[in-house]
């Protein structure tokens, strides 16, 4: 199983830095790619949409998107099985993982992965894939921590430079024991697991980095990641 957890960037919020978005379709089994972009999180967010088949469409693959509050169609199973990538958008990790449980997209996002389905995402759509991380889904002004899907171990906190809450509300979250240790990923970084095992961290800004976050005692460790700069690129 491959995912790739973005703490942020990509087309929504890079338009003109593909580099996290080209790293993704690199790793399809299949060229040209079928991508479906989930905006459960948003609300299924038109501009959000607009953005995705924008972007995507000056790339070689194909695209479309997965909605739950108008299915494409009764058989979701086979509609995401047939995906190369599922990549999650940003927005209410809460509401995500509750409409996700209702219509069972979960279970069949798992066996997607397990069967060469690439899963990757942004912000909500990259904390959701661990067992639990901070989140802002209960109130913009209260960070929280939030139970997840599990499909990694540990705790996530995206946008770890890019909100100055993130990083002391995740640092307190792991000190008091509220949450497990895990990743800090600061906007432009992002997580590569295989198999539950994280082989990379790549990055599409020369400066962007990823944390291994852990209780150390009274106090909380912080250890940063070598990542790997994509390089320079702008469509």
């Amino acid at each position: 199983m491959q995912i790739v957890a973005m703490g942020g960037g990509g087309f929504s919020m890079e338009p003109g830095n593909p580099l996290l978005d080209l790293y993704i379709l690199s790793l399809a089994r299949r060229r040209p790619a079928k991508v479906c972009f989930v905006p459960t999180a948003s609300g299924d967010a038109q501009s959000y949409l607009d953005k995705f088949y924008s972007a995507f469409a000056k790339f070689e693959c194909s695209s479309i998107h997965l909605s739950l509050f108008d299915p494409p169609t009764t058989d979701l199973r086979s509609f995401v099985m047939e995906q190369d990538i599922v990549y999650v958008g940003g927005g209410n990790t809460r509401n995500l993982l509750v409409l996700w449980r209702e219509w069972g997209l979960d279970k069949i996002l798992y066996d997607a992965g397990q069967t060469g389905t690439v899963l990757c995402g942004i912000s909500a759509g990259s904390l959701c894939w661990f067992d639990e991380g901070v989140t802002d889904s209960f109130s913009k002004l209260d960070l929280r921590p939030l139970k997840c899907l599990g499909f990694l171990s540990g705790s996530n906190c995206p946008h770890y430079d890019g909100e100055p809450t993130r990083r002391p509300a995740y640092q307190k979250l792991i000190k008091q024991g509220q949450l497990k240790s895990g990743y800090g990923v600061d906007d432009g970084a992002a997580l590569h697991f295989v198999n539950g095992e994280l082989v990379k961290v790549v990055s599409s800004r020369p400066a962007a980095r990823a944390y291994f976050v852990k209780q150390n005692g009274e106090s909380v460790e912080e250890h940063p990641l070598d990542a790997d700069f994509l390089g320079s690129h702008a469509l």
